[in-house]
């Protein structure tokens, strides 16, 4: 492997990429990019096939190839951070397993980063070819962000991203077991663009995220890096004791004027259901704030890399 360091790192996470991930390092390989390029491969605890190619990849390895295995499945963002902690570029753009993310584009990515001076470039997708219940959930997660964190409103935020080397090592200080990428992105620099990219069909399999996967995103968006949850649980909160208040007006009005129905349990029970309701709603908010900070102070591990392998 050579000691120069490379303009451009290649950072792909892998989850059951065995079909998909020969072909798109193949063609990364080819790409001449002045000043040299590498590619990081992150295995983020695969069930297939995976580490096979990947350590065939890096024996017939033309371009400087790293091979990160995790000892388990950490999820995406996770296994980017790992990439970027053994990225040698002076930019390094994140780059889908699944050859949706054509590399030329990545190249533009970084092109446009070095001319417009700017630290993170994210693709914008003109036309998205993921399946439409994945297109809505994108969609539902940049609309949450608009508010929830400080990135310009409707701005797009895209796992195809190129970085500096800089922006990099400052978001790979953090070492919470729940990261969000953009989140540390936004708090580290002003300095973001975005370009508009093609967007390829998946070249075989599936794609691995599910709704419990985006509910985990959303979970990491919202409670790590904004205290809106918990503003919003204080705002219901204020909201049902006024109506609470009212309430009791209305009743001790009734009692005064000898008014009113002459049964009221079944407006009692549902009164009494809908306060409790969101109650544990609230304390469910609460609850995962307190949990996520227990899991941090007790350090329960962002990543465990069980083993590092390069070629070329």
């Amino acid at each position: 492997m050579t000691d120069q360091t490379p303009v451009l790192s290649f950072v792909i996470p892998l989850y059951n990429s065995a079909e998909t991930i020969r072909p798109l390092v193949k063609t990364i390989e080819q790409l001449a990019v002045e000043g040299g390029h590498e590619i990081v491969l992150v295995n983020d605890g695969s069930r297939d096939a995976t580490t096979d190619v990947c350590r065939a990849l890096v024996s017939e390895a033309r371009v400087p190839i790293t091979l990160i295995e995790h000892a388990r499945n950490f999820g995406e963002h996770n296994a980017v951070l790992t990439g970027w902690r053994h990225a040698r570029g002076i930019h390094i753009v994140n780059i889908d397993d699944d050859g949706q993310n054509p590399p030329a584009e990545a190249v533009r990515l970084w092109l446009h980063a070095k001319t417009a001076n700017l630290d993170v470039v994210y693709g914008h997708y003109a036309h998205k070819k993921h399946s439409l219940w994945r297109n809505a959930g994108s969609w539902f997660t940049n609309r949450m962000t608009d508010w929830a964190l400080d990135k310009p409103a409707g701005f797009y935020l895209s796992s195809f991203r190129c970085v500096t080397a800089f922006v990099a090592k400052a978001a790979t200080a953090n070492d919470g077991p729940f990261p969000y990428i953009d989140g540390l992105l936004l708090q580290t620099t002003q300095r973001i663009g975005s370009l508009a990219v093609e967007h390829e069909q998946r070249q075989a399999g599936a794609s691995g995220y599910t709704l419990r996967k985006l509910m985990r995103l959303w979970a990491s968006t919202f409670i790590n890096f904004s205290i809106m949850p918990l503003r919003i649980a204080t705002i219901i909160g204020l909201g049902m004791a006024v109506a609470g208040f009212a309430g009791i007006g209305v009743v001790f009005y009734w009692w005064l004027t000898e008014k009113g129905p002459a049964f009221g349990w079944g407006m009692l029970m549902a009164a009494l259901l809908t306060f409790s309701g969101v109650q544990l709603v609230l304390l469910g908010v609460i609850g995962e704030y307190i949990g996520r900070m227990f899991l941090t102070v007790n350090q329960r591990p962002q990543s465990l890399v069980r083993e590092v392998v390069k070629g070329g």
